[in-house]
This record gives C-alpha cells, sequence and structure tokens, in this order.
C-alpha cells in the first residue's frame, strides 16, 4: 500500500510529459512519413523555382536566394537537411528546407535555382528524384 502513491506520481508525471513533436503520417502522395527516428526516402517528381521568387521572403521568414542550396517541402521542418539525387543522372546536391511549397498533386520537392542546376535538371524542369533526409530540423 505504500507504494501507491509512488505510483500514482509516476503515472501524473508520464501524463503530464510532451508528446514526440512529429509522428508518423501519411503524405498527400500516400507514402509514408517517419519522423524523426529511422531513415526516410521517397521517391518523386522534383521541380524549381528561380528568379520569380528571388529576393522575398520564404515561409520560414529568410530571404529566398535562388542561388543557394534550399528547397521548399509541404511539411518537413525547416532546417531540414536532405539529399536529393535525380534518377535520370545520379547526380546528387545536399538542400536545407526553408520554405513551403504548393501542393502539386504529383510533385515532392521544390528545389532552389542553385540546386536545380547542381542535379543537371534545368533543361527538363521538372525530373523524378529520390529524397532522403539527413537531419531533421526543429
Amino acid at each position: 500500500m505504500k507504494f501507491i502513491p509512488h505510483i500514482l506520481l509516476v503515472l501524473i508525471l508520464i501524463g503530464c510529459s510532451s508528446t514526440p513533436r512529429f509522428t508518423n503520417e501519411s503524405d498527400s502522395d500516400g507514402s509514408r512519413i517517419k519522423y524523426p527516428t529511422g531513415t526516410t526516402i521517397f521517391n518523386g517528381t522534383a521541380s524549381y523555382y528561380a528568379d520569380e521568387f528571388h529576393g522575398r521572403k520564404t515561409a520560414s521568414g529568410e530571404i529566398y536566394d535562388m542561388n543557394k542550396l534550399t528547397a521548399a517541402h509541404r511539411n518537413f521542418p525547416f532546417g531540414t537537411v536532405v539529399k536529393v539525387t535525380n534518377l535520370k543522372n545520379n547526380k546528387i546536391v545536399k538542400v536545407r528546407i526553408n520554405d513551403r511549397m504548393p501542393d502539386f498533386k504529383n510533385r515532392i520537392i521544390d528545389l532552389s535555382y542553385g540546386a536545380a542546376k547542381e542535379i543537371d535538371m534545368i533543361r527538363d524542369g521538372i525530373v523524378e528524384v529520390r529524397i532522403e533526409v539527413i537531419e531533421w530540423g526543429k
């Protein structure tokens, strides 16, 4: 009987603890998103955006620089670093998520002009890519 107050205290503390910031959920394309444990890899279509938005404020509050290695994603936390592989030529670029993208049905990432140039996708405009999360943002 003298352990009951201790058990109650533990249960209260567990109930008051915060839940993880990110949970497993489905992306709009039906693929699973794993936050923040495990390796997360997606295949899909990438696009890029350039001079029309250059100098404007991004969703994270940063000023968009089309020549930096950044990208927009629908729901990855700002600051998340991802490796993007162009599946047409296997060229790779690492980008940091600093913006949100429109809900294009079949696109999974919107790269800056600088990032798109690194993986040689400027002429194509949109390409099939693999995205691998390297480091989760906060």
